[in-house]
C-alpha cells in the first residue's frame, strides 16, 4: 500500500483563513464524517488542520508570522496522511472533501516515498 499526503488548500484573508468560527463549526461534523470514512477503512494514518501561524526558515535566518502563500492568498490549512492501494480511490475520497464548498479551495494529493530502512 501506498501512503498518500493530501494538502488542503484554501483562499485566505490579510491575517487569517476565511472560514469563521462559525464556518468551522458547521463543517466540524463534515469533517468528522469525512475523514472517520477513511478511518473505518483502517486507511488513516495521520491528520489535522493547520494553525495560520508560522515561521520560515531560509538561508537569511527564521521569520516569524505569516505562512507562505501561493498565488491569490491560497495557502495549506491542513494535511491527512491515508495509505491507499491506489491513487484513483484517494481521489475519489478527495472528490467529497468538505473544503471544497470554498472558492479557491483545493485538495493536493502527493504520494510519499518511503525512506530505505537498511
Amino acid at each position: 500500500m501506498t501512503e498518500y499526503l493530501l494538502l488542503f488548500r484554501n483562499a485566505s484573508a490579510e491575517s487569517g483563513y476565511l472560514a469563521s468560527t462559525q464556518d468551522m463549526a458547521e463543517d466540524m461534523p463534515k469533517w468528522q464524517a469525512w475523514i472517520g470514512n477513511i478511518a473505518m477503512q483502517g486507511k488513516l494514518v495521520s491528520t489535522a488542520p493547520i494553525r495560520y501561524d508560522a515561521a520560515i526558515v531560509d538561508s537569511a535566518g527564521v521569520r516569524a508570522g505569516h505562512p507562505h502563500k501561493v498565488a491569490n492568498s491560497v495557502l495549506v490549512s491542513g494535511f491527512l496522511i491515508c495509505k491507499s492501494e491506489s491513487l484513483e480511490e484517494v481521489q475519489e475520497w478527495s472528490k467529497t472533501c468538505p473544503i471544497l464548498k470554498y472558492p479557491q479551495s483545493s485538495v493536493e494529493i502527493r504520494p510519499l516515498v518511503p525512506f530505505p530502512t537498511n
